[in-house]
């Protein structure tokens, strides 16, 4: 087989896939679990899934909670840090200090 046959359709696959506008189904449904929250000095994004809460720390550290029984609201926690609240209205235990966090529906960022 030519160098040509080879190339041109891997190139056309290329090209589609550069192409591509917006975001992929996979982040849509990523996002719809996320959130993007805020305390004093640093960003934390954190991932709701089947039991867990996966946090993308500040420094890029992440951190896998577990979803304990809650009387009202979310908890998880790891033994290290906990997470507690409802909706939007979160609050962060780490070193036994809870700080609250300012939280929103994580945006996808925009692909250039």
């Amino acid at each position: 087989m030519s160098r040509d046959r080879i190339a041109l359709p891997l190139l056309a696959a290329c090209l589609l896939c550069a192409c591509q506008q917006g975001p992929t189904k996979e982040e849509i449904e990523a996002a719809k679990n996320t959130v993007d929250c805020e305390r004093p000095g640093e960003r934390i994004v954190i991932r709701f899934a089947e039991g867990e809460a996966r946090l993308l720390m500040a420094d890029g550290t992440r951190v896998v909670l577990y979803q304990v029984p809650s009387g009202s609201g979310i908890r998880y926690l790891n033994g290290l840090m906990e997470l507690r609240g409802k909706g939007m209205d979160l609050e962060l235990t780490r070193e036994q200090a809870a700080v609250h966090l300012k939280c929103k529906p994580y945006e996808i960022p925009k692909k250039e």
